[in-house]
């Protein structure tokens, strides 16, 4: 039993060899893969779960948003309960209840079964996430952590890219229950993988209170705003709660900011945040991952309507995914080694938003896919290159907590951009309002990552 509640220390084997630091990002490659392959199947997935319910596009969309808004709300404590109790210990244990979940998931009987049991799978995935960021970060070798984290956005890509071309499969041949089985097998090779390849954690914070009101306040302000838009995008709902709602997420939002600058032991670490150029990282982090999954929920619905396949569909959007694993790993080797941070974001963000702007557009599927495809190769530049900038300024000891604010800004940019593309096809099912819409939060990403206070991405601030 003690065994089960202190990190495991990996075997002489593999902590001397000289690929250890490579050893241990593989093995959180396997959880940045496993997320973002359930991400993008679950949004390729949405018209068969409309038929299934008999639900539109408002109802069916929350089987993303309360998984999102779950894991906005969990990331920054799971990440500072990981800074102390260890980062290794957290991450295991996530993967074990993101597992388990995921099967739950594919046996759920009705969509609101469905929806609960995804806000328990997300709870796994905040105890992963908040700390994948750090390990890699950590464990990277002097000099080459963006490197590691450019691998780490690979994994992250393959996982996206492998999603639609598995999940359009899997939905012809089988249905929609094996999008979540599919997650099993590769959560117990992940779990038996980060138990022997994952150092311990060497720095560890002192334990911080919690902050539940701002916990509270959070949770409101995100799933009122989110229902709001929900609404407007066709749930059906009375114009005076639709009110309400949006009302009660701008209020529950300015008191949030108020608390959290006189909190004890603040959820949100204003310090953090706005200190050494973050607050415009952050902003970046959640204006790329809106252009990243607007995309995918965007064209699913639009080819469903013209009668595509799954399988088709599936294999034109992993256009988008494959572009940006190429491209995290390519630019290492092809752009010049010396350009900075900045420079690497404002080339990525220019790509991104000029490609959602082509997107706007109505274009042939080649067209689609080429496009697609370079917008997720600018996102490739620009993620790796802002996640390092942003982790290079924050102290070993906080550096889970620093990570679960990075992937909570992204949760939130994904759930804003599942929102926002919903909005805009309740409103017109051409292209234009949502690609608009994403080529604007491009150019507000590119626009961030020049504002931000960005190194060339070498300093190593984590030990084995």
């Amino acid at each position: 039993m003690v065994m089960l509640l202190r990190e495991a220390a990996r075997p002489a084997v593999v902590r001397d060899h000289r690929l250890a630091p490579w050893f241990a990002i593989a093995a959180v490659c396997f959880g940045a893969f496993m997320g973002q392959l359930d991400a993008s199947i679950v949004t390729l997935a949405f018209p068969a779960l409309q038929r299934q319910f008999a639900v539109g596009l408002a109802g069916a969309q929350w089987v993303s948003l309360a998984y999102l808004l779950t894991l906005v709300a969990l990331l920054v404590p799971a990440g500072r309960w990981s800074d102390s109790a260890g980062r290794k210990l957290v991450y295991l244990y996530g993967f074990v209840v993101f597992t388990a979940a995921s099967a739950a998931c594919g046996l759920a009987w009705s969509l609101g079964a469905l929806i609960a049991l995804r806000v328990v799978q997300a709870a796994g995935a905040a105890m992963l996430q908040a700390n994948s960021v750090a390990l890699v970060a950590s464990s990277a070798p002097p000099g080459q952590r963006r490197a590691a984290l450019a691998v780490q956005a690979a994994a992250q890509a393959a996982g996206l890219a492998l999603g639609p071309v598995a999940g359009g499969l899997l939905l012809s041949a089988s249905g929609w229950r094996w999008i979540f089985f599919v997650n099993v097998p590769v959560g117990a090779v992940a779990v038996v993988a980060g138990w022997f390849l994952l150092p311990r954690t060497r720095h560890r914070a002192s334990h911080s209170g919690a902050d539940p009101l701002g916990l509270t306040l959070l949770v409101i302000a995100s799933a009122a705003g989110l229902i709001a838009v929900s609404a407007a995008s066709g749930l059906s709902m009375p114009a005076w709660a639709t009110a309400g709602f949006a009302t009660l997420a701008v209020l529950s939002g300015a008191g949030l900011a108020r608390w959290e600058r006189r909190a004890a032991s603040p959820l949100i670490d204003v310090a953090m945040v706005t200190g050494a150029g973050r607050a415009a990282g952050l902003a970046g982090a959640l204006c790329a991952y809106m252009v990243l999954f607007g995309p995918l929920v965007f064209f699913p619905q639009v080819m469903h309507a013209l009668g595509d396949s799954p399988a088709r569909t599936g294999l034109i959007m992993a256009a988008l995914p494959a572009g940006f694993g190429l491209a995290a790993i390519a630019a290492e080797r092809v752009l010049p080694y010396g350009w900075t941070d900045r420079s690497r974001c404002t080339l990525g963000g220019i790509v991104a938003s000029g490609c959602a702007l082509a997107l706007a557009i109505p274009s042939s599927a080649a067209v689609v896919a080429s496009l697609l495809g370079l917008l997720g190769a600018g996102l490739g530049i620009y993620i790796p290159a802002n996640n390092a900038a942003i982790m290079a300024t924050v102290p070993p000891g906080k550096s889970a907590a620093a990570g679960a604010m990075v992937t909570m800004v992204r949760g939130l940019g994904t759930a804003l951009g599942v929102a926002s593309v919903s909005l805009a096809l309740h409103a017109a099912v051409s292209p234009g309002p949502a690609m608009l819409s994403l080529a604007a939060a491009g150019l507000c990403a590119t626009w961030a990552g020049r504002a931000g206070k960005h190194g060339n991405g070498t300093r190593r601030d984590g030990h084995l």
